[in-house]
């Protein structure tokens, strides 16, 4: 060993760098990614709504360490307002692995898009981590011999730890050991020799640590080419299910602020039914619908005026003509014109165009028999052409702040009626029901109009409000009584409803003198079902 120091100074400054590390060994993180309480808080309540994360984790963690903290760097990259990822020193070594797969994810170029549609959003940032789960596992897998060299080194670095602790100890018994002595600092051979033992073994851990990080360091080298390669395709995949699902959304209606305000199970819940059966089906064409109703309103001028063909009768004051308006200028005629205007005989501009004139309530009374369920050009089913229509019209209702009632019928006895008033959120619970809802069976006209009517009925009862609007949607021409038709026209004249007709999946328009032709002031014929704009015209009118 050579001559054994003797003086308790010598054996100190010998044990010095140890003596630092003992003392003050840097922190080492378990997580890559930086984030302050509030973020820590949204990944913990999301992990413990979400079924799907706890299962993946699960899963991880029976053939890899430390796998619930590569799930929590997942969520946090993309949740967070703006990730920052700690440096590869600043980590314990056994989450290296974990690091470099994080690093790989954030560095890809289509991580920016990924956090467009997850950044603040703890649902989205959850959906976007299960996507990726599949690539999770294979980079894992990849970096088998990374993690068990980087388990040795952290088991070197723990060592190395322990060894400078013991340097540490050691030097204290000598301390102890002079003062009881001489008090002159000297240190008896037997403490000197363990201070120097624990010096050597200090710098021996020390040396076997710095070897297991470099070997570490180049088996994680290696596997970072084919893990940047799947994390580059898991972000990709998890950036277009994320948007899916953002249009799946939107494409029924549902807006970023009500998402934001719906709890995580819910939201699951509503994107699972939106994702399975004919309601995913549905979706694109609902979303066109949407879209093209959205422009028409947007071209739509209330009240407008169109082209002059000459003089009516009638009340409409911001059609009179200027010699109408000068019997006002006397006082002896003004009665006149108080009585003409009562009887609506006032002389006005004539006009024709297209005119918005609905007050009252928006009826869609759809068609639910067997023959809706058939499909057309493209794949379209009738049914899902009439449903995506109703919706557009919920829409168009709650854009005028009019009432929407969505009458499902088919036979006599099949009726179900679904109500939307102006002034209440239209769940989107709801809107489901009503778009899944399917009757079968044959079809009848009066059983849905007459309850169009009574609606209409009592809405002028409670509210003195007239001009509501039925659009009648089928496939079907079926025959009604004398006796209901008039009672129909009767109900017509007196409430001032207009009825609009659409034949879905008709080669040809109704024939004259139908029961169709006969129930609506406005009827066409839809023959192809890809075609959302062949009903534009309703939503200029209606």
């Amino acid at each position: 060993m050579g001559e054994t120091p003797s003086k308790l100074d010598e054996l100190a400054s010998r044990a010095g760098k140890w003596l630092g590390l003992s003392t003050a060994a840097p922190e080492r993180h378990t997580t890559a990614v930086v984030a302050d309480p509030f973020d820590r808080i949204a990944w913990r309540d999301t992990y413990e709504q979400s079924a799907g994360l706890r299962e993946l984790a699960e899963e991880l963690n029976e053939r890899h360490d430390h796998a619930t903290d590569l799930l929590t760097d997942a969520f946090l990259a993309a949740y967070t307002a703006a990730p920052r990822l700690r440096e590869r020193a600043e980590m314990t070594p056994s989450r290296l692995v974990n690091h470099q797969i994080i690093t790989s994810l954030v560095e890809s170029p289509e991580f920016a898009e990924l956090r467009r549609e997850t950044a603040g959003d703890p649902y989205a940032a959850a959906m976007a981590v299960l996507a990726q789960a599949a690539a999770l596992r294979r980079m894992l897998e990849r970096s088998r011999d990374a993690q068990e060299q980087a388990e040795q080194a952290k088991k070197a670095q723990q060592d190395a730890d322990g060894a400078a602790t013991a340097v540490g100890e050691a030097l204290q018994q000598a301390a102890d050991e002079a003062d009881r002595t001489d008090g002159a600092g000297t240190v008896p051979a037997p403490a000197a020799d363990a201070v120097q033992q624990a010096i050597e073994a200090a710098g021996a851990a020390e040396a076997a640590a710095r070897q297991a990080a470099q070997d570490a360091a180049q088996v994680l080298a290696a596997a970072v080419p084919g893990t940047r390669a799947t994390a580059r395709n898991a972000v990709a995949k998890a950036a277009e299910t994320v948007r899916e699902e953002a249009a799946l959304m939107r494409a029924w209606g549902v807006g970023p602020g009500e998402l934001e305000r719906t709890p995580y199970d819910e939201r699951a819940r509503l994107a699972e039914r939106l994702r399975t059966g004919r309601l995913a089906e549905w979706a694109e064409l609902i979303g066109r619908f949407r879209q093209m109703a959205g422009g028409e309103r947007a071209r739509k001028v209330e009240n407008a005026a169109g082209e002059l063909v000459g003089v009516t009768l009638g009340n409409d004051l911001s059609r009179v003509i200027p010699s109408e308006l000068a019997h006002l200028g006397l006082p002896e005629l003004r009665a006149v014109f108080a009585a003409r205007y009562a009887a609506g005989e006032l002389m006005l501009y004539d006009s024709q165009g297209e005119q918005t004139t609905g007050q009252g309530a928006v009826i869609a009374c759809v068609d639910t028999s067997h023959s809706m369920y058939e499909a057309g050009p493209g794949g379209v089913t009738r049914e899902a052409w009439a449903k995506a229509c109703a919706l557009a019209l919920l829409d168009q209702a709650r854009h005028a702040g009019r009432d929407f009632v969505g009458i499902l019928f088919s036979a006599a006895d099949k009726i179900q009626v679904f109500r939307f008033p102006a002034g209440e959120p239209a769940g989107i619970d709801r809107v489901l029901d009503f778009a899944e809802t399917f009757l079968g069976g044959g079809t009848s006209f009066q059983t849905p109009l007459t309850a169009a009517r009574e609606l209409l009925e009592e809405e002028f009862d409670d509210a003195a409000r007239t001009r509501g609007d039925i659009v009648m949607i089928t496939d079907e021409e079926c025959g009604v009584t004398e006796e209901w038709m008039r009672g129909w026209n009767d109900a017509k004249h007196l409430l001032g409803f207009r009825v609009f007709g659409v034949a879905v999946g008709a080669p040809r328009a109704p024939e004259t003198g139908s029961v169709l032709e006969a129930l609506c002031d406005n009827l066409r014929s839809i023959e192809d079902l890809t075609d959302v704009h062949a009903a534009a015209d309703l939503f200029r009118v209606i």
